[in-house]
């Protein structure tokens, strides 16, 4: 009643602001200010209470490719208290691919920003940011109870479990007989067979000499060289030659000290580095990713590798009459079109293994490896087969560069048939790629050279001439791509290049 009273309304508005839900308060604020209310005082209490405050839109992070599992929130494009419309730009989110735009779907008030710019790690669906509707009061929004877990910035280290003592066991589970103990000051030898039966016979020990063979072998000189002296009694006492197979006892005397070591020391894998002797280097999540997938490639993927020669002199003067036309194109350009032109005759290899068995894949479409400064990135050259060297050699500029903007849609790198990774601009002459699962194989170029080559002219003589190589490896996956459709592949990937006229 004393609501009433304040508002001075009647009885059924008071039951409609009581019997008011928690969802949109647009309608209800707009409508409010037609109804009668008596004073300023009146107005402040009716906007302080609960009853208007609407639920606010969530900005959640969303999945932008099939292999995300997290994202990096790169920029804030919009400020707190800022009108936004659809389809405007509210943040930039680094994904395991590249940086990518987040765009609001309603309009509305940004309200508050959950996650800071430069947190990291922001697993899928967490809440980010909080809109609100035009009208509303984004002052006072407060994050919802229900929001989830809350985005991690970093990843903490694992909480520990309450410490309990360990127990030990009464006897050891497993005995290890055979398990040979090194005494300190007693190193190991590598006896020659020769000088294991000098030893022997002459009941000496290999440790009063030292071996200067091989790795740290005693061999048959040292022993002859210890039986010298033990004629001239430099040696007064002598001991049972010691043997591999037997284990030194815990209880022997420790043996005399060496000049240098018998054999060289043997590593520890897995110790981490002293701390001060590195720096740590923050990974991005494309580097991550990358780590992720080349492993799981290499330990999965059954990789087979065919290389062959082939020879530009008929691309590179193609290329030249082209550049007179003032028409701009690469080498690669060329051999993206003769990639694609023999997928295209051997659609046997345009496929993939999605885990349970090959897929044939209806369109061409080639990954090119791009090199950025966070990575290296495959942008797609879509239905490549129905392209010419000029439309390619397009293509691939604009692609190149988004990627190393990092502006690259999603639909630009995901998926793919087959891939070409170049070197050749850096020098290498040649070099196996890993391939990038579930595509079945990948193309490693390295540069042309000039190659002497002896061949016959028309008259059938004999002449040296000089030719301009590339030399290409492809690596495939042999449960999809065996070894002789992979020859075969090649060789028609040699005959295209090298015949120009082929790829028009």
């Amino acid at each position: 009643m004393a609501a009433s009273w304040r508002l001075r309304c009647d009885l059924p508005l008071l039951r409609y602001l009581l019997g008011f839900g928690s969802r949109r308060s647009l309608g209800l604020a707009q409508g409010a200010a037609a109804w009668p209310v008596g004073r300023g005082a009146s107005w402040r209490w009716f906007h302080g209470t609960q009853l208007l405050q609407a639920d606010p839109i969530k900005i959640l992070m969303p999945s932008l490719s099939p292999t995300m599992e997290q994202g990096n929130i790169v920029k804030w494009l919009k400020k707190e208290g800022e009108a936004v419309s659809a389809g405007d730009s509210l943040c930039e989110i680094e994904t395991d691919k590249a940086v990518i735009t987040l765009d609001a779907n309603d309009d509305g008030i940004l309200a508050k920003i959950v996650v800071e710019e430069g947190a990291k790690n922001i697993k899928l669906g967490s809440l980010i940011g909080l809109m609100v509707e035009e009208g509303e009061d984004w002052k006072h929004v407060e994050i919802p109870k229900d929001a989830g877990a809350p985005p991690p910035v970093s990843k903490p280290p694992p909480v520990s479990k309450p410490a309990v003592p360990p127990q030990p066991s009464p006897q050891p589970q497993i005995s290890s007989p055979a398990r040979k103990e090194h005494t300190v000051g007693t190193p190991r030898f590598r006896l020659s067979p020769a000088a294991r039966n000098i030893l022997e016979k002459h009941s000496l020990d290999a440790s009063q000499g030292t071996a200067t063979g091989p790795r740290g072998i005693f061999t048959k000189e040292d022993a002859l060289k210890l039986v010298e002296l033990k004629q001239m009694g430099k040696i007064t006492e002598s001991r049972p030659a010691p043997t591999l197979s037997a284990s030194v006892p815990p209880q022997a005397a420790a043996g005399p000290s060496y000049p240098r070591p018998m054999i060289p020391p043997v590593s520890i894998p897995g110790q981490p580095n002293a701390a001060g002797t590195f720096t740590e280097i923050p990974a991005s999540n494309i580097r991550r990713v990358i780590a992720k997938r080349l492993t799981e490639s290499k330990s999965t993927v059954p990789h087979a590798y065919a290389t062959a020669d082939c020879d530009l002199g008929a691309v590179l003067k193609v290329r030249r009459d082209l550049v007179k036309d003032d028409v701009k194109v690469s080498v690669n350009d060329f051999i993206i079109r003769a990639a694609a032109v023999t997928l295209k005759q051997m659609p046997g290899v345009n496929v993939s293994w999605d885990g349970e068995g090959p897929k044939q894949l209806p369109s061409v479409d080639i990954s090119v490896a791009v090199a950025t400064d966070k990575g290296l990135i495959t942008p797609i050259i879509k239905d490549a087969a129905a392209k010419g060297v000029q439309e390619i050699a397009d293509s691939v500029k604009v692609l190149s560069k988004k990627a190393r903007d990092g502006k690259l849609l999603p639909e630009e790198y995901q998926g793919g048939s087959f891939s070409i990774s170049n070197l050749g601009m850096f020098g290498i002459d040649e070099f196996a790629a890993v391939i990038n699962p579930p595509q079945a194989c990948i193309l490693a170029v390295g540069r042309f050279r000039p190659v002497l080559k002896l061949t016959e002219d028309e008259e059938g003589n004999p002449q040296l001439r000089q030719h301009q190589l590339i030399t290409v490896t492809m690596s495939s996956d042999s449960r999809v791509v065996d070894d002789e459709l992979a020859t075969r592949f090649l060789e028609s990937f040699k005959a295209n290049l090298e015949n120009p006229m082929r790829l028009a």
